[in-house]
This record gives structure tokens, sequence and C-alpha cells, in this order.
């Protein structure tokens, strides 16, 4: 129980109408979980706009109403508290009502189109093997140190951060790293949280269907750099051209690493084959099994981070060389009829043209590359025709399949992507809408030392159709045919 007074701070409060002493027991912003003596949040989403939904929550028990705009009949029992913006409030209120728990351990920020998943994964890896106590918040799952919680967003609502963030704290971790979608930051789900720093990886047109425009989609990624204290570093990439633009007037110590230009932390890539990579940093040269020069980036962006973290060079090195691959990113399989098969989550073009260029980097020249893809429903619609236009460019043959159709047809995403493509392209490709069966067609054209690329869906262990989700899992596919 908290005392509505004292989770105010920092909220921006306009005005308060009832009792500012009464007893909060729970923060919600969804009607349907409200309980009671809970404080309830009207967010105005992008599809749904809480106030509608203020005498639904008074109904299950709310005594606190926290708005932009108050009820035109106001119940005499109830606490209303006007505020701006009510996704901010709920950031705060949220930090608030967990005692600030990201200023008990050091919270650091990933954000960038591709890599933020790996670069937190391994991060989090990094400083177990470092001895200590980590958290961890991603698209693959949550982790409160060994405690593992699913995760169902990229970055998850403000109370759900804060409410994990405060596990953390209780089980003594002392570092966490979160995974900062542009969705999440436009939306304010970081809202009173202080980082310890925050690091941008890279960018390219992504996620078009939300922030409208490119320039929209940088300024939301930006933001993140702007909510950073006097306190707080800021890593951002060299090698991309945005990257100094999202340091630009924070408050944050700027840092930067390359592999191409100077930086405060370079690596130079010596060897990326089937085996690994092996790379300079420091003056020293180390070994790793992940694959691909997209993983040199998110290694040295690593080592970056533990050196800005006050961690000894030489104990990062050693600790990031013997790091596992990160699941449902470039994770290779050997069959034992010598076929390389590629699992990656790659759903953007620009990550899709990365892993098939890391694939030419690594692959044998007389090698066919065979890619399976498809595009997620009730997403960025203009990503689908480049989807199709980047796996025939980089493949020797490509099927295109279903990934998330969700409320869509999924033929008609497979057309979509299709259209991409010549007409005499077109008639070269397959078009399997089951997906399972695609990845069963994509390994039977497979000969030796040929290359399986199946993207899309990386780690994830279910798709959605309609409003259901059905188990289907690439790596548990694949495993099944190669025995």
């Amino acid at each position: 129980m908290r005392i509505l007074a004292e989770i105010l701070q920092g909220v921006g409060v306009q005005k308060i109408i009832g009792n500012p002493g009464v007893c909060v027991k729970a923060i919600c912003f969804d009607s349907q979980v409200v309980s009671q003596n809970a404080l309830f949040v009207a967010v105005k989403g992008t599809k749904v706009d809480g106030h509608d939904y203020i005498s639904q929550a008074i109904a299950a028990g709310s005594k606190v109403i926290v708005c932009e705009r108050t009820p035109y009949n106001l119940a005499l029992h109830i606490t209303y508290v006007v505020v701006h913006n009510s996704a901010q409030a709920l950031g705060h209120l949220a930090v608030n009502f967990y005692a600030k728990p990201a200023t008990k351990l050091k919270l650091i920020a990933v954000t960038g189109t591709s890599g933020k998943t790996s670069t937190v994964y391994l991060l989090y890896g990094l400083f177990k093997k470092l001895g200590y106590r980590v958290g961890m918040l991603s698209t693959i799952h949550n982790r409160v140190d060994e405690q593992t919680a699913p995760a169902t967003h990229t970055t998850p609502d403000a109370v759900q951060i804060n409410s994990l963030l405060a596990r953390m704290v209780e089980q003594g971790c002392q570092y966490c790293f979160i995974e900062a979608s542009s969705h999440a930051i436009v939306q304010e789900r970081i809202a009173g949280l202080q980082f310890a720093g925050a690091i941008f990886l890279n960018i390219s047109h992504e996620h078009l269907d939300y922030h409208q425009t490119f320039d929209g989609y940088i300024k939301a990624k930006k933001r993140l750099f702007d909510y950073l204290s006097r306190q707080a570093w800021a890593l951002y990439n060299a090698d991309d051209k945005r990257g100094p633009i999202m340091v630009q007037n924070t408050l944050a110590s700027p840092y930067s690493f390359a592999m191409k230009s100077m930086a405060n932390f370079t690596a130079k890539l010596f060897s990326n084959t089937w085996q690994g990579l092996a790379l300079r940093v420091a003056h020293k040269i180390i070994w790793t099994r992940l694959l691909g020069a997209i993983n040199a980036y998110n290694l040295l962006t690593v080592y970056a981070t533990a050196c800005l973290l006050g961690q000894d060079s030489d104990d990062v090195l050693i600790a990031l060389s013997s790091l596992p691959p990160v699941p449902g990113r470039l994770q290779h399989i050997y069959t034992s009829n010598s076929v390389h098969i590629i699992i990656d989550y790659a759903h953007k073009p620009d990550a899709l043209k990365q892993v098939l260029t890391t694939i030419h980097q690594i692959k044998a020249p007389q090698s066919k590359v065979i890619t399976l893809v498809g595009c997620g429903g009730n997403r960025d619609q203009q990503k689908r025709p480049l989807m199709a236009q980047i796996a025939d460019r980089f493949s020797d043959q490509i099927i295109l399949t279903s990934d998330n159709p969700r409320d869509e047809d999924p033929q008609a995403i497979i057309e979509a992507m299709k259209a991409g493509l010549s007409n005499n392209r077109q008639r070269k490709i397959l078009s399997i809408v089951d997906r399972t069966e695609a990845i069963k067609i994509a390994y039977s054209l497979a000969h030796r030392r040929d290359v399986v690329l199946i993207a899309g869906k990386g780690h994830e262990h279910d798709q959605q159709i309609k409003d259901k989700k059905y188990p289907l899992n690439d790596e548990v596919i694949v495993r099944g045919l190669i025995g």
C-alpha cells in the first residue's frame, strides 16, 4: 500500500479532486485487471482511449483515477488526479510506487533498428560471467538473475518494467540491460526511469506504419538520449551517419564505437567463418563462436559498455570469447549431410540484407543460398515488396511463406511481397503458406554445403493467426527434419 500523495512526485499534477491521502494498493491502466483500491490511469492509446473505461475501473474497485480530462459526472468517493499526459504520468507513478528501483542498480538501455536483442542478451551473459547478479528485459524473455519471465513486447509497459526492476533489486541484481524500442520511447513506457547509460546501435527504415516518416522514427530514438542525466553516458555507433545526431544536446557524456572510422572504442575483424569470428579489440585478438560482421559490432558494443561500467578490459575480453550464440540470431545448425541452416529473427529489410550479406561472406563460392521468408500481418506494409526484393537479390532460391499473419490473409501478404519482383522472377519463386511445410521444402532443396536461411521468427515459439497463437518454432521443426 502507498499513500497517493507520496507517489505523485514528478507526475506533473494539474489538479486533485478528492482525498490525496487515500491508500493505493496497485497501479493499473487496463480496466480489465483493476483490483480493489487500485489507481487507474486513463491512457489514450493508438486504438483505445482509457478515458472511456473510467466507469468500469471504478466499478471494479478503483479509488483513484488519473486522467487528462475528468468525467462529466464525478463520483463522490473517488479521488481524481488531472495531468497533462497520462502515459507519462503512468511511468512516474510506477517508478514511485515501486520505490524507484532503477536508482538501486545500474540500468542500461539499448536502442537501434537491429541488434538490440543480441546486445542485451550478450551483456546479460557477460556480466553473469563476470560474477554479477543481472537482470534483462528483452524480446526473447525477461530475466531476474536466474529467473525467467516471458516477454510479450520488446519493451514491457511502465508498470511491468518497474515491477521487474523491483524484483531485481530484491534479488540483489547490480545491473539491468533493457531493449528500448521506438514504440516504448514514444509511448512513455520508460518515463521516470534513471539510466546509467544508453546505447545507439544503428537505424534504418522500419516501423513507418507507426511513426509515419523516417524523420519521425529518428526523433523517437533520439528521445531516449534526451532523457539522460548529466551522471549518465551515451554510447553511439560512429559508423552510422545518424549516430552523432542521437547525442546532440544530450546532458550525458558521449562516447563512440566503430569498426570503420575513428572512435573511442574500435575493433578490427580478422576472420569470419562458420566456426566463428576472430577480431582485435584493445590490441588483443579474441575468438568467439558468434557468426558474422553483425556480431562483431555487437561484441564491440558490449565491450565498450562493460568498460564504461568500470570493468577490467582483460577480464571482459576473456569472458566475451566464451559467450554462446544468441538464440534465433544467426543461429547456425550444421546437418549430417553438410547443409548449413541459419535461423534468424530478421523481419525487416535491413536486417534481412545484413544476414544474407553475412552468409555470402562465409559460404563457399559454389554453395547455393535458399531463403525462406515472410512478413507479419497488421504491420508496415511498405516493407513487404522490399523483403522479397532483398531475398531474391541475395538468394538462389526463395520461398515466400507465413510469418505471423495475425488478422490478415497470409496469401495476400505473400502476394504483396511478390509485387516487388518482376513477372519473370515471380515465376521462379515458391509460395507456400504453411510455414512448417515451407521449411521442409527448403531443406529438401539443399545439397551439400548449401545454406538454408529461415528468416523472420527466430526464437519465437508460436505463430499468431487471427487472435490465437499456435505452437510453432523454427528450430524445433529443423531438429525434427535432421534427426
